[in-house]
């Protein structure tokens, strides 16, 4: 086991830009030591454990804010973050279950790939679903070692998309992955209820980041003729004020639930 901190820990895979970032940054300024995740840009990601720590020392608290190089689809590599985890900061109260991938391509739906599909599917589920179960049993092993007394109860938290739920003909292959992904709140919600781990969804819409620009001109002029009811492009730090109020407990009789962060586009209107 490695050196405990006296802060709350978070891991948030896929931290290194977008809206893992966002979630990274908003965790550090409430204290939090924040794990960095990334697959392979370490630059990034050393900049994102950066601003993590700014963002703390802003608040007057000191976090450690290590990063793990580790692709989740892997199985190896999922061991390695948790591993690395314990190692520092040495305790686990959030897992941000944020890592996913856009089809290499938009294809239609006659026309998409197995090779695609198998991609999309090992990072977007396959990849969370097997680093929350090694999350989970971590954090009933610190539960059982009365490591969470004083702390809050611990949170499993994970980043879907309203595409579980609307359809993209051009993009199968990531509706089907997320469709599937938010089957994974409800699972563990149920499985670790009685031990008082909460768990929950966030479901975005439309956010400003890199796997969306190449559509903005599309997504512009949608937003402005009123699909979303709000009328603007979501950021990432509105994703990252969700799990912000997660994280600070906000929601203590609360589990097993979807979080809409969409500007109201889930929305069904006459």
């Amino acid at each position: 086991m490695g050196r405990e901190t006296m802060n709350p820990a978070a891991l948030i895979t896929g931290s290194s830009r977008g809206i893992g970032r966002a979630i990274a940054i908003g965790l550090a300024g409430l204290g939090f030591d924040v794990v960095i995740n990334c697959v392979s840009n370490r630059e990034a990601a050393g900049e994102t454990a950066r601003a993590c720590i700014r963002a703390a020392q802003l608040q007057g608290k000191t976090i450690q804010a290590p990063v793990v190089q580790a692709d989740i689809s892997k199985d190896a590599d999922r061991k390695r973050l948790i591993e690395s985890a314990r190692t520092a900061p040495g305790r686990l109260d959030l897992l941000v279950n944020n890592a996913g991938v856009a089809p290499l391509e938009r294809a239609d739906l006659l026309d998409g790939t197995e090779e695609s599909f198998d991609r999309v599917i090992n990072t977007n589920v396959r990849g969370p679903y097997f680093l929350t179960q090694l999350a989970a049993r971590w954090m009933l092993e610190l539960d059982d070692a009365g490591r969470y007394a004083g702390f809050p109860r611990p949170k499993i938290v994970t980043i879907s998309s309203v595409s579980a739920t609307m359809v993209s003909t051009n993009r199968g292959d990531y509706c089907m992955a997320k469709a599937a992904l938010s089957m994974l709140t409800p699972l563990y919600a149920a499985r670790l209820a009685a031990r008082g781990v909460l768990v929950y969804e966030i479901r975005p819409g439309i956010i400003d980041t890199d796997m969306t620009r190449a559509v903005h001109p599309q997504y512009d002029a949608v937003i402005a003729g009123g699909l979303v009811p709000l009328r603007r492009w979501g950021r990432p730090e509105d994703v990252a004020r969700a799990v912000a109020a997660i994280a600070r407990d906000d929601l203590p009789f609360t589990t097993g639930e979807v979080i809409h962060v969409d500007g109201g586009l889930h929305l069904q209107q006459l």
